[in-house]
């Protein structure tokens, strides 16, 4: 062998080039470099993962609460009247008032055909804007519309049901304003 031949060329790669312990160590440290930045990688991803997730939820909370906020202002408007048809049921009932003793007097056909008209006019009015009167005489007694200012004992009607109606009740859609003052029947002693 030559000396040429002997001596090897350094771009080789022999044994004896992979031994070298600097080109070892700067191979580890690659490696441990691409470990830690695929590491870093994958947590980086599950982190946005989990940022989008929080964003889907917050948007939907949002929506949520736009939806809510609608309904809540949407139920204002609809009950807003519900002072103006309170202070009006009085007037509503004087009239009613009014009609049933003109009816008992001949004398004011004229008065009570006057009367009957305003009624009419103001019930559909008041009908226009939701406020009906509940129905109660004849009607099974119902807590939630009727309020029972005394029991009579009555051979003509079932136990629990309204016999006569003292004051009319009104609801606004489905919200009671004022429930009906009645007396109610009991079983006869």
């Amino acid at each position: 062998m030559s000396a040429e031949n002997s001596e090897q060329d350094p771009s080789q790669d022999t044994p004896q080039a992979s031994a070298n312990p600097q080109a070892a160590e700067a191979g580890a440290s690659t490696d441990a470099f691409f470990a830690t930045g695929d590491a870093e990688i994958d947590q980086l991803k599950q982190d946005l993962v989990d940022a989008e997730k929080r964003v889907l939820l917050a948007q939907a909370d949002l929506e949520n609460f736009r939806k809510r906020m609608r309904r809540e202002r949407e139920e204002e408007l609809k009950y807003a009247n519900v002072p103006l048809l309170t202070d009006l049921l009085p007037v509503v009932d004087n009239l009613q008032r009014g009609i049933e003793s003109a009816a008992q007097g001949e004398q004011g056909s004229g008065l009570l055909d006057g009367i009957k008209m305003v009624e009419k006019h103001l019930l559909e009015t008041m009908k226009k804007r939701g406020c009906e009167p509940i129905p109660a005489m004849g009607e099974p007694f119902d807590p939630n519309l009727h309020e029972a200012i005394m029991q009579q004992p009555s051979a003509d009607a079932e136990p629990g049901t309204i016999i006569h109606v003292t004051q009319v009740g009104y609801k606004l859609y489905d919200r009671v304003i004022r429930p009906s003052q009645v007396i109610v029947s009991k079983a006869p002693e």
